[in-house]
C-alpha cells in the first residue's frame, strides 16, 4: 500500500490551512514542514515530518531566523525545547554524514530519515546506501529520467526501510508508483491547492482490489456463425495464469487467458489476448465494463489473474476481425447464467480452475471455467439500481 507526505514548506501561506485540512481529511500520511512550531498545531493522526529547506527554497532563510530567534542555533543553550517532530530528517551529501545517521539508528533511534538530493553519480551511490539501511529515505531527483528511481528501488529491495520519492506533480506521481511494477513506498508532494491533495488520495487509492473469481459450469457450445471478433494487444506480459475477463452479459464474466502458451503453426504473443465479439463487455477497473468494440489504444483493460489478483494493462491496438464465431454459455453456482462468443478456433483459450487452460473448441457441457459474477445492472459501462435483463 503506497502513502504520501504532504509538503508545505513551499505552499503559498493562504493555502496551507486548506491543504493541511485536506491533507487530514483524506488520511494521508504525513505532512512535511521546515518550522516545528507548525507541526506542533497538527493533530496526531498525521505524521510530523521535520525537513530544513535548502538554501535554494522558498522560505529557507525565514526558517533560519525563526530558529536563531528561538535560540535553535545558538551554542551554549541551556534548554532545548522538544521536538514535536514524529521523524527528522537529515539532509545527506556524503558518506560520513550517512554512517553517523545510521550509528543513531543502531543506538536506538529507530526512526531515523535520510534526504538525499541525487544530481550525480557520487549522491546517487548515496541514496542507495542509505534506503538499503535506514527506516526513511527521502529521495529527489534532479533529473526528469527515472532510471536513478529504478537503482535506489532495486537496491532498497530487500530493505526493511521505506523509500519516498519527491514529486513535482499529479502526473509524475502516477508515473513513479508504478516504477519497476512496485515503485517507492510513498511519494513526497508541494501542493499547489487543497484540490491536489485529494486528487493525489484518489491516485493512491486508484490501486486495483482482487476479484472473487468463481468457477462456471458449461452448459453448451455453438457454432454462431461469421462475425467480427476483437483482438486486445497490450503494451505488457501476461503472466500464464492471467487474462481479462469477457462476457456478453454485464453480471457474468469469464476469464480469457492470453496467447502466452504456445501452440503449433504460430509463435506465442503474450501481450494479446483474443477475447471476443465485438459487443462484448470486458470488467475493468472501479467497476466499471467496457465494450470490446470502445478499447483501442491508450485506452486500459484490467489484468486479472487465476487467483483474483487484478492490475491495470495499457491497451497497445485493438485488431477487430471477421472470424466464425463460437457461443460458450455457462452456469454459476448461484444459477448467475453466462454467455461468452468467440472466435471459433482451437487457439482460442479459457482459463479454468487452478488456471487450467481450455482450448475453447474442445470444451463441452460439464467443464468448469473461472469467471467473475457481479450483481450490478449497467448503464454505459457504469452500475446503476435499475431493472434490466440480459438474455
Amino acid at each position: 500500500m503506497k502513502f504520501a507526505w504532504i509538503d508545505i514548506r513551499s505552499v503559498a501561506p493562504a493555502h496551507v490551512p486548506a491543504v493541511v485540512d485536506a491533507a487530514v481529511h483524506a488520511r494521508l500520511d504525513g505532512i512535511v514542514d521546515s518550522r516545528p512550531d507548525v507541526l506542533a498545531t497538527l493533530p496526531p493522526t498525521v505524521k510530523k515530518v521535520l525537513l530544513p529547506s535548502s538554501p535554494a527554497t522558498p522560505g529557507a532563510a525565514e526558517d533560519a531566523k525563526a530558529r536563531k530567534n528561538k535560540g535553535g542555533d545558538t551554542k551554549g543553550a541551556e534548554t532545548v525545547a522538544p521536538s514535536p517532530a514524529d521523524l527528522t530528517a537529515v539532509t545527506l551529501t556524503n558518506d560520513d554524514e550517512l554512517n553517523d545517521l545510521r550509528l543513531k539508528f543502531l543506538s536506538g533511534e529507530k526512526e531515523a530519515t535520510a534526504f538525499v538530493e541525487v544530481i550525480d553519480q557520487r549522491t546517487l551511490d548515496l541514496a542507495c546506501a542509505a534506503a538499503s539501511v535506514l527506516p526513511y529515505t527521502i529521495v529527489k531527483f534532479r533529473d526528469p529520467t527515472k532510471i536513478p528511481l529504478e537503482i535506489v528501488i532495486a537496491a532498497a529491495d530487500r530493505s526493511e526501510g521505506q523509500l519516498i520519492c519527491e514529486v513535482t506533480s499529479l502526473e509524475e506521481a502516477e508515473i513513479v508508483v508504478g516504477v519497476l511494477e512496485k515503485g517507492s513506498e510513498g511519494l513526497m508532494m508541494a501542493p499547489k491547492t487543497a484540490d491536489d491533495v485529494f486528487k493525489l488520495a484518489e491516485l493512491l487509492a486508484s490501486r486495483t482490489a482482487p476479484l472473487d473469481l468463481t468457477t462456471l459450469t458449461v452448459e453448451s457450445i455453438e457454432h454462431s456463425g461469421m462475425g467480427d471478433r476483437v483482438c486486445v494487444d497490450t503494451c505488457t506480459h501476461f503472466e500464464k495464469d492471467e487474462g481479462i475477463l469477457v462476457g456478453s452479459y454485464a453480471h457474468g464474466f469469464v476469464l480469457c487467458v492470453s496467447e502466452t502458451h504456445p501452440l503449433p503453426y504460430m509463435p506465442t504473443r503474450p501481450f494479446r489476448v483474443n477475447a471476443g465479439a465485438l459487443h462484448s463487455y470486458t470488467y475493468g477497473a472501479d467497476n466499471r465494463t467496457n465494450y470490446l468494440s470502445e478499447l483501442h489504444a491508450g485506452a486500459t483493460v484490467l489484468g486479472v489473474g487465476a487467483d483474483g489478483r487484478t492490475r491495470r494493462i495499457a491497451v497497445g491496438r485493438v485488431k477487430l476481425e471477421s472470424r466464425p464465431l463460437l457461443t460458450i454459455k455457462a452456469k454459476s453456482p448461484e444459477g448467475v447464467e453466462v454467455s461468452l462468443t468467440v472466435q471459433d478456433d482451437w487457439h482460442v483459450r479459457v482459463l479454468g480452475p487452478g488456471a487450467a487452460v481450455l482450448n475453447v473448441t474442445e470444451l463441452k457441457k460439464g467443464d468448469q471455467l473461472l469467471g467473475y459474477t457481479p450483481t450490478d445492472k449497467r448503464h454505459v459501462g457504469w452500475p446503476v439500481g435499475e431493472f434490466c435483463i440480459e438474455k
